[in-house]
Formats: structure tokens, C-alpha cells, sequence
């Protein structure tokens, strides 16, 4: 035990000695000395400020130097960047549609239909115009009217719109002020709904929607629907208050291409209410199914 304590002793007092050694003198058992920490590469740098007042989420300026610039002239680059921003959505297009064009076969008189729109404009706001109408064949139009209307898209799906519509038949002619959205709703149903106020005061209410049900990418079955609902009794108009009549489609067209495309299917129409009886007052008939062959086309 005694020499364990004096080994413990010498040891503690030779440390200091030995680390005082020449290390130089060691030979070929020199240790190498060990390697350097890198330099710290923000040394000199001021670090990004952490404090909580700098607002989060902002975006920075808009940059006023372009490095395109340094290369070709600045007349030259800023041209470039008007049409790239313009082909980004400020743009200016046209379209017109008519939707359906048709012969309708049913028992009596056979008749014939339209329905079309168009518009100009860019991805927010647009001039539209709506169209639709119907009559027998060889006998006198029964319906035909014109909307001139402002559309303003709300978002990337439903556009609001604005305008007038004027109808030439029937007769009485009547002008009303129009405002309604239209749009393309969840599962792909197109769907539009629009209000409508006379001259001579009295409103109305329209529903309208369809949906394509693609059965190849060419052959697409489409059904659809349209109501339309009035606020008061129009009888110079055979019209009556509350819901006036109700039409069902379901046409299945081929596409040649998706500019043209031939169609066929069947139609049916109703009046109810008031409508219906003013309808049997002038000798008319209050619903009719009809087949129908038609082509819809756009460009």
C-alpha cells in the first residue's frame, strides 16, 4: 500500500517536468502537430438580423436592373419583356359559339332552335354576347333575343356578368336589364343562373346547366337543363308567376374535331301554372318531346 501511494506521488510530480520536454528531440516518434480549424467563412460579415419587427412573408422591390442587359440593349430587352408579359395573361382573344343549331321533330308543326354566345376580351374582363331563339318550320319565330353583356371573371372557375337583353319575340318586344354569373362548378357542371329586370317592371329568373359526359374523346353525351321563373303575371307575354316552364335535353354529339361536332338526341319542354293556362287560352299545347338533330361548332 505504501508503494502505491509513492508511485501515485512521483507521477504527479514528473507531469509537469515532462511537459516541458523538448518535443523536437523526440526523433522519428514526433508527434505531428495537430491540424488547424478552418476559417470561419462569415468572420467580418454582419449576420442577418433575427429581430421580430421585420415583417415577414413580404416580398422584395422589383428589380430595376436586368442582367439581360449587360448583353443586349435596354430598348431591346424591354420590348421583349412587354410581350412576355403580355402572352402571360394580358392578351386579347375572340371567340364565337353557337352551341346548338337544330331541327326538332314532334307531332304537329316541326320546329327548329338556336343557342349560341361569343366574347373578346382577356382572362379578367371580357365583352360577351348571348343569343338564343326558336320557332317552327315554315310557320312564324315563337322566341328570339340578344344579350349584350360585361363579364368579369371572380376567380379561375365563375364569371359575374352585366348587361342588357333585348327579346324581339314575342311581341310585345321588351328590353331588360341582365345580371347573373355563369361558370363551371365542382365535377365539371356548367351551371349560369341570371336575373332580369324590364322596362315595364316586371322580373325573371333563369337556371340553366349541363354537363359532358365523355364517352370516348370524341363521342360525348350531354344532358341538360333550363328553368325560368318569373316574379309576377306578364299575360301580353303568356307568362305567369312562379316557375313558367322547364326543358331537358340529352344529346350525344361526335366530335370530328372539337370545332365541329354533329349531334343528335331528344328535347323536353313544359309550362306550368299560369303560363300553362295561358297557353291552352290561345290554343296552344303545354309540353312537347322532340328528337333532334343539330350540329355545334365554335371558332
Amino acid at each position: 500500500m505504501t508503494r502505491l501511494i509513492a508511485a501515485l506521488l512521483l507521477a504527479s510530480t514528473a507531469t509537469p517536468a515532462l511537459a516541458q520536454m523538448d518535443h523536437s528531440q523526440m526523433g522519428a516518434h514526433q508527434t505531428p502537430p495537430a491540424p488547424q480549424a478552418p476559417a470561419d467563412p462569415h468572420a467580418g460579415h454582419a449576420m442577418p438580423s433575427t429581430d421580430d419587427s421585420v415583417p415577414q412573408g413580404v416580398a422584395p422591390p422589383i428589380p430595376t436592373d436586368h442582367a439581360a442587359e449587360a448583353f443586349y440593349p435596354a430598348a431591346t430587352m424591354a420590348r421583349a419583356r412587354a410581350a412576355m408579359i403580355k402572352e402571360s395573361g394580358g392578351m386579347r382573344f375572340l371567340q364565337l359559339m353557337l352551341d346548338r343549331l337544330e331541327y326538332r321533330a314532334h307531332k304537329g308543326a316541326n320546329g327548329y332552335a338556336w343557342e349560341g354566345e361569343g366574347w373578346f376580351g382577356g382572362d379578367i374582363n371580357r365583352f360577351a354576347f348571348k343569343t338564343e331563339g326558336e320557332g317552327e318550320v315554315g310557320g312564324p319565330l315563337e322566341s328570339a333575343e340578344v344579350q349584350a353583356l360585361y363579364s368579369r371573371a371572380l376567380n379561375p372557375w365563375f364569371n359575374v356578368e352585366a348587361g342588357v337583353r333585348q327579346d324581339f319575340r314575342p311581341q310585345p318586344q321588351r328590353t331588360y336589364a341582365v345580371v347573373g354569373i355563369e361558370g363551371l362548378a365542382p365535377y365539371w357542371f356548367e351551371v349560369g343562373a341570371q336575373a332580369f329586370l324590364s322596362d315595364k317592371g316586371d322580373a325573371h329568373l333563369r337556371l340553366e346547366g349541363s354537363y359532358d359526359q365523355r364517352i370516348t374523346q370524341r363521342l360525348i353525351l350531354q344532358p341538360a337543363a333550363e328553368m325560368n321563373m318569373s316574379a309576377q303575371d306578364a299575360p301580353e307575354l303568356g307568362i305567369g308567376s312562379g316557375v313558367s316552364d322547364i326543358e331537358l335535353g340529352l344529346r350525344l354529339r361526335y366530335e370530328f374535331t372539337r370545332e365541329f361536332a354533329p349531334y343528335v338526341g331528344v328535347h323536353w319542354e313544359r309550362k306550368l301554372g299560369d303560363t300553362a293556362r295561358y297557353a291552352r287560352a290561345a290554343g296552344e299545347g303545354t309540353s312537347a318531346t322532340s328528337l333532334v338533330m343539330g350540329v355545334r361548332f365554335w371558332f
